[in-house]
């Protein structure tokens, strides 16, 4: 896997504004609240270059707010980079997992574990579907989706 050091988890969507930075934030608020953020390496970042420099969707940060999760990101797209320095890469859905895939093929020294974020639901819901084109409760299941699905991955890796 990564380097010895601190355990690492890039989530990662299509656009990076809308489901991986709100995995991201939920991930981190676990983590400082289980007083292990200073463990981890947390981020997130997009397969496309569609939003690249952009906030998130505004409705996902009020999604946050309104749970009191701090949320602060600038969208990236995934870097040859990550698939070295980042132990696990988890997805949101099928067309993320063959992207990401592909490119760490392309990247031919990859040590990163890339899984779909939702192989940890409890609930057994696979894929976090994109709430771009949805509504505020659309937000608000990928919220839910991803506290159950981080909370156990945290549980699973400390």
């Amino acid at each position: 896997m990564a380097a010895a050091g601190p355990k690492s988890v890039l989530f990662v969507c299509l656009g990076n504004i809308c489901r991986s930075p709100i995995a991201e934030a939920v991930f981190r608020k676990m983590a400082t609240d289980a007083v292990v953020v200073d463990k981890w390496r947390i981020d997130s970042a997009a397969t496309s270059t569609y939003e690249i420099g952009n906030p998130p969707d505004h409705r996902g940060q009020a999604c946050m707010k309104k749970h009191d999760v701090p949320m602060r990101h600038v969208a990236r797209q995934v870097t040859k980079e990550d698939f070295m320095s980042f132990e696990y890469i988890l997805c949101m859905d099928e067309s993320n997992l063959s992207e990401l895939n592909r490119r760490a093929k392309l990247a031919k020294t990859s040590q990163a574990k890339i899984e779909l974020l939702g192989s940890y639901d409890p609930q057994k819901q696979l894929i976090i579907k994109d709430p771009y084109y949805g509504s505020d409760e659309d937000f608000e299941k990928v919220y839910e989706q991803c506290l159950r699905c981080c909370k156990a991955f945290l549980e699973m890796n400390s």
